[in-house]
């Protein structure tokens, strides 16, 4: 009985946080394309990520804590349900683009924030099971494919409302983009990095990482290059 009180006391306070979270980010980039539910969802996988990591290693709490926080909080905050609505909602208008960048982004970005959430929480509450440059994983040089995205991205961002391109092109263009910055950084860090072995998993783990990076650097590249084109159009 004492885990239900808690998961529901957790799930309300999460399900509060997500529609102000959503609400303020649909105020601030729109409703073109479902924002607020993505970006709950990928912070929210983030601190599942980090907060697991953290009760994990730096303090015992009891269960109902942990349910409260992981399973009520975290669980209403984040919403699969929403996600599948908004995404079926774009298909039925015919925004199809929109619909498969929504499924692709919620994804990997997902992925991509859970599994950053529990690296870097290792690196702060359990650095002495978890080197930072432990298993000859070139943590350091893979620092550079999300500033390099992001960098292109913001860049697109702009110049997509300068020139007034369709959204069929800002795709394509965006895919490409993705697609050399993976592929480059992939084979830059194998031929620059020794340790790296010539390997099908080594790389395929490499290849990987930089895509999953790659693909939350230029989504908000793109955000900030589209907020950028608002600010020069300001009186």
């Amino acid at each position: 009985m004492g885990n239900l009180f808690a998961i529901a006391l957790g799930g309300s306070i999460g399900a509060v946080s997500r529609y102000l979270v959503a609400t303020g980010i649909y105020a601030w980039l729109g409703q073109a394309f479902p924002h607020g539910t993505l970006f709950v969802n990928v912070s929210g996988s983030f601190l599942m990520g980090f907060l697991n990591e953290f009760m994990l290693h730096r303090i015992s709490l009891d269960a109902e804590y942990r349910a409260a926080i992981l399973v009520g909080f975290l669980g209403a905050y984040t919403t699969f349900s929403t996600f599948a609505l908004e995404t079926l909602y774009l298909f039925e208008e015919g925004n199809l683009s929109k619909a498969a960048l929504n499924i692709l982004l919620s994804i990997i970005l997902c992925l991509a924030a859970v599994w950053i959430g529990l690296v870097l929480g290792r690196q702060i509450f359990a650095a002495d099971l978890y080197p930072w440059l432990g298993y000859g994983f070139p943590y350091g040089g893979l620092a550079l494919v999300p500033l390099v995205a992001f960098a292109l991205a913001t860049v697109a961002g702009f110049f997509f409302h300068y020139f007034d391109l369709p959204a069929v092109d800002r795709v394509l263009i965006l895919i490409s983009l993705l697609g050399v910055i993976t592929l480059a950084a992939t084979l830059g860090l194998t031929l620059l990095l020794p340790e790296i072995r010539l390997e099908f998993q080594s790389l395929l783990s490499i290849f990987a990482v930089n895509a999953l990076l790659g693909v939350a650097a230029v989504w908000l590249g793109t955000l900030m290059g589209n907020w950028l084109w608002r600010i020069s159009k300001l009186p």
